[in-house]
């Protein structure tokens, strides 16, 4: 089997990353509403730190997206 034929191979792996960033960011925000039900009044520094968790998750989704697209250019 020649490397053409395993790029799209790569590409979906590489494209599991995007699945557990969705993972990881349902669950921090799953979490947070948790938590707010649980103690309203600490609900502004929650969505800090929620939205950091969020960036940083998504940022691992933008690492995979790319390197998906670097495996795809190592087709040709």
């Amino acid at each position: 089997m020649d490397a053409t034929a395993m790029v799209p191979i790569g590409m979906g792996l590489a494209a599991l990353g995007m699945g557990g960033a969705a993972v990881g960011i349902g669950m921090i925000f799953s979490k947070m509403i948790e938590a707010v039900a649980r103690q309203p009044e600490a609900e502004p520094t929650l969505a800090k730190y929620a939205w950091i968790g969020f960036a940083l998750v998504e940022t691992i989704a933008l690492y995979a997206l790319v390197i998906a697209f670097i495996i795809m250019g190592q087709g040709e």
